[in-house]
C-alpha cells in the first residue's frame, strides 16, 4: 500500500519562503522518481521539480534558482524548498512517486502514485 503525505503548505507574502515535505510509504523509495507537481484550479498540472534515484534534479524554468528539491532516502522523504515566492506560484502542490521503468523523472507520465496535495498561497 503506497502512501504519500505532503505537509508544509500555507499562506505567505511574496518574497517569502516555504518548505514542503513529503513522507512516502513506498517500498521502492530509493529507486523511485520523486516529483513535485502543481495545479491551479481549472488548469492542467505542471511539473515543478523532480529528483531521480541518483539525486539528479530537474526544474521547470520559472522556478530555477528559487526552488530546490531534495530527498532523504533514510527518511523516505522528499522536500521542496521554495524561496522568493511569487503570487504566480499559488497552487495545490502534489508529491508524486514514479516506480515504473522506462520513464524519465521530468516527465509527468512517469508518476504512478500521488499524494493528496498541499495548498500554497502567495499574496
Amino acid at each position: 500500500h503506497v502512501q504519500l503525505v505532503e505537509s508544509g503548505g500555507g499562506s505567505v507574502q511574496a518574497g517569502g519562503s516555504l518548505r514542503l515535505s513529503c513522507a512516502a510509504r513506498i517500498g521502492t523509495f530509493r529507486s523511485a522518481c520523486m516529483g513535485w507537481i502543481r495545479q491551479v484550479s481549472g488548469q492542467e498540472r505542471e511539473g515543478v521539480a523532480s529528483i531521480d534515484a541518483d539525486g539528479e534534479t530537474s526544474y521547470v524554468d520559472s522556478v530555477k534558482g528559487r526552488f530546490t528539491v531534495s530527498r532523504d532516502n533514510g527518511m523516505n522523504s522528499v522536500y521542496l524548498q521554495m524561496d522568493r515566492l511569487k503570487p504566480e506560484n499559488t497552487a495545490m502542490y502534489y508529491c508524486a512517486a514514479g516506480t515504473r521503468a522506462g520513464f524519465q523523472c521530468e516527465w509527468l507520465n512517469a508518476y504512478n502514485f500521488w499524494g493528496q496535495g498541499t495548498q500554497v498561497t502567495v499574496s
